[in-house]
């Protein structure tokens, strides 16, 4: 395979573009979110839900072969009276997710195309995503096989133990985890086959856990993870903020409908 695409390169000249796919997990409880209507991926911002911001950012994307998203089964009615048609029109796929967040990309794991070379996880939740973040952890996952999006801690951190301060802890050398997080196809899949019991709060910790360095790519506070509805203010602020990206193609059809009502 290998020759057979350095061949190619040499025929046309033009280097070979990995295929990605990617996974938007939205199947969670948003206990946080604490809103009546909306789950937080589901939430009106700008005139669209949550995670079409989200979509939209890999939709118009040569490299994106493949959109998934997952969502919980309590969730399906309602989600298909609601947005069945965008993601007719917008080809993504839906699946149902599981118990956990790992249950759930698993899920979306097993209906990955075989063609596909990279696997990117992004949380539905986090719509404030530049092009440009996108472009350079894709291209660090191509080089090293996984990579992710982190910002460094740049806070004053205390483990607090009984309400009050057991310790300030060195924050030099710690990041907080964002996404996308970016992987060759086999290392997820692998990473995954291997997880048995092991609660993992992100991919990455899958992929540490068989050994493989993962790449930090930093990212930006303003890809904020909706998780309370206060959140849904600064998210309005940060999208505003984002360089607008060029759309071929109307990407949400309905976005002048009140769907929300």
């Amino acid at each position: 395979m290998e020759r057979i695409l350095a061949h190619t390169f040499l025929l046309t000249g033009l280097p070979i573009m990995s295929k990605f796919a990617v996974i938007l997990p939205a199947a969670g409880k948003s206990s946080r979110f604490r809103d009546p209507h909306y789950k937080k991926p589901f939430a009106p911002l700008e005139n669209r839900a949550v995670w079409l911001h989200s979509a939209e950012r890999f939709l118009n994307r040569d490299d994106v072969k493949q959109l998934i998203l997952v969502i919980a089964a309590e969730d399906r009615e309602e989600f298909q009276a609601k947005f069945a048609a965008n993601t007719a029109v917008l080809g993504i796929e839906v699946v149902t997710g599981g118990e956990h967040r790992t249950d759930s990309v698993a899920r979306a794991l097993a209906r990955v195309r075989p063609d596909v070379d990279c696997i990117a996880v992004h949380d539905a939740a986090r719509p404030c995503l530049a092009n440009e973040w996108i472009d350079q952890v894709f291209a660090a996952a191509e080089k090293t096989g996984a990579a992710m999006l982190a910002i460094p801690v740049r806070g004053t951190l205390k483990r607090v133990q009984g309400g009050v301060i057991a310790e300030t802890v060195d924050r030099r050398d710690l990041w907080e985890a964002q996404t996308p997080q970016v992987f060759r196809r086999q290392l997820l899949l692998d990473a995954y086959a291997q997880r048995g019991d092991f609660a993992a709060t992100d991919d990455a910790q899958l992929v540490e856990r068989l050994g493989h360095p993962v790449t930090i790519v930093e990212g930006s506070p303003i890809n904020l993870k909706v998780t309370t509805k206060e959140d849904l203010r600064f998210a309005q602020q940060a999208l505003r903020a984002l360089p607008k990206p060029k759309i071929l193609g109307p990407v949400h059809p309905f976005a002048d409908d009140d769907l929300w009502r």
